[in-house]
């Protein structure tokens, strides 16, 4: 029995050692299929099928589109390795698109790509993965992880303008585990020098944008094209509960919001809460966007409760610094978040993240989802 560590944590020769790597066609993902293959392990590329985007052009800014799945090919055949293309249109339009816009009509500001890697980039891959006897599957996220007897432990990465953990929180302990992010400890030029190295195509591509079925980010379109009747007029308060203005679709308004409201006052106004049962919407000034105390659902926990009885870091928005707060936790997988100092902005639908500081950097402990 070989009782050497390959790179991926494992005791196995990578030449014995089976990766899956979920392949998106994007110079990240393009490189870890070619490190790993460098390497000597045997390794199996994957690529999902997600959405019909009707528009398969070279110049398009979105992950997963036509043109990314013929770059993930290309690449497959340059390494020299097998490729599998998964079409998942189904599963992303119930997992991901349905949450997305239900999400908007309840008053929330959703995050779809924590919904895609919780559902058909984590778990129906993850069992795919199994299927194919696998040891890991591999990702090209600016995640790092630390692999010790078998358990993983996910961090924040090195390139924190980079750092993908905050869309990784609903990982479940089996799935961290199982998965390996060897990105997380280089700088995107490092990634592309190893590309280029590697005489991929895809070494020059431009960084996907978009959201993938949000073309040009008009969540709206989505909106009008699933739910229609969505639109519906409605009133525009101030805080005293005064109507000062007509909206056309709560879905238009997310919270902090202070373009496209149309209307006037001697000081700027901003949006501080959406009623979607009352189809209004409350404006107010900045001030009143300062929040202290963040109710969660739906926990994910990655650590021992212990862990979160001391004061740690939390991550309200993907774009956020880390917060210092408290974190009670409640029945029903719930919990209470108080920040030591207050934050403006902080929407319903985006997740809450955990994190503590070690000797290796911020470990993620899991995270929930806020409620209000």
């Amino acid at each position: 029995m070989n009782n050497e560590i390959n790179s991926i944590g494992l005791k196995k020769k990578p030449s014995d050692t089976t990766v899956v790597v979920a392949m998106s066609g994007g110079v990240d993902s393009s490189t870890v299929a070619g490190m790993m293959k460098k390497e000597g392990y045997n390794v199996i590329g994957i690529t999902l099928k997600l959405y019909d985007d009707g528009k398969e052009v070279a110049a398009s800014k979105q992950c997963c589109s036509g043109q990314d799945i013929m770059d993930a090919k290309r690449v497959a055949h340059k390494l020299d390795i097998e490729h599998k293309i998964l079409y998942y249109q189904n599963k992303f339009k119930q997992g991901v698109i349905d949450n997305f816009v239900d999400s908007y009509l309840k008053g929330e500001t959703p995050i779809p790509c924590v919904q895609c890697n919780q559902t058909v980039k984590f778990r129906d891959l993850f069992e795919v993965s199994k299927e194919l006897k696998a040891d890991a599957m591999i990702t090209g996220h600016y995640v790092k992880s630390v692999t010790e007897n078998e358990s993983t432990n996910m961090y924040r990465a090195i390139d924190e303008n980079r750092d993908q953990s905050y869309f990784l929180f609903n990982t479940t302990r089996e799935q961290l585990n199982y998965l390996r992010f060897p990105l997380g400890g280089m700088l995107k030029d490092t990634t592309r020098e190893i590309a280029k190295k590697l005489e991929l195509n895809v070494a020059d591509k431009p960084d996907s944008q978009d959201i993938c079925f949000v073309p040009n980010g008009d969540y709206a379109s989505v909106i009008q094209k699933f739910k229609p009747e969505s639109f519906q007029k409605g009133n525009i308060k101030n805080l005293n509960g005064e109507v000062v203005g007509v909206h056309d679709g709560i879905i238009n308004f997310t919270i902090g919001q202070r373009r496209g409201i149309k209307v006037s006052d001697k000081e700027a106004l901003y949006v501080i809460r959406i009623d979607s049962d009352k189809n209004e919407i409350i404006i107010g000034p900045k001030e009143k966007l300062a929040k202290t105390k963040i109710h969660l659902r739906d926990l994910n926990l990655l650590c021992k409760k212990e862990e979160l009885e001391k004061e740690i870091f939390v991550k309200v928005r993907s774009t956020g610094k880390l917060l210092e707060a408290k974190i009670l936790l409640k029945e029903y997988n719930q919990a209470e978040v108080n920040l030591v100092n207050s934050e403006n902005g902080i929407s319903p639908g985006q997740a809450c993240v955990f994190y503590n500081k070690d000797q290796i950097g911020h470990k993620v402990l899991g995270g929930g989802w806020i409620k209000n």
